[in-house]
């Protein structure tokens, strides 16, 4: 488990480096993957059993790496309603949340992309880290099954 002092310093250091190349383990789906305005990599992936949540920067161990049982993991879906499409997983650490996101404007004409992760420690938000505009973004939070965020 991560203190949280440790894990602020780790979410403010994210914006430091280049590029990333953590990718899902062999047998596991990608559900998320992006690259921050850093070069650092946030990434979400499904090995049926767990989700794993991890961040880092490339060619080097990643920075956070968090794997929890899937029933421990939670999902917030757009129920159709109103002008952004959005969703997001939700994989706690201790008394730190990880909530990757992902949603677009879909009345926009450019139908612009935001992505990232928010970053809660004892329920009060810490900090947000964004996806790079314009590079690419891969979303596969859609659909995904797990529980409801409460």
């Amino acid at each position: 488990m991560l203190k949280p002092f440790l894990v602020v310093s780790a979410v403010f250091a994210m914006g430091l480096s280049s590029s990333v190349v953590a990718e899902c383990e062999k047998g596991s789906k990608t559900v998320f993957s992006c690259l921050t305005e850093k070069g650092k990599r946030i990434e979400v992936c499904d090995a049926q059993k767990s989700i794993e949540y991890s961040f880092g920067k490339s060619k080097e161990k990643p920075e956070i790496v968090i794997h929890v049982p899937r029933n421990d993991a939670s999902t917030t879906q757009w129920q159709g309603i109103g002008r952004y499409m959005s969703y997001s997983v939700e994989i706690p650490n201790g008394n730190t949340t990880y909530s990757v996101f992902w949603s677009v404007d879909k009345n926009s004409d450019q139908h612009t992309e935001e992505a990232g992760v928010n970053v809660e420690i004892n329920k009060n938000f810490a900090a947000t880290v964004k996806c790079a505009g314009g590079r690419k973004i891969v979303q596969n939070i859609e659909g995904i099954d797990l529980k409801p965020t409460e």
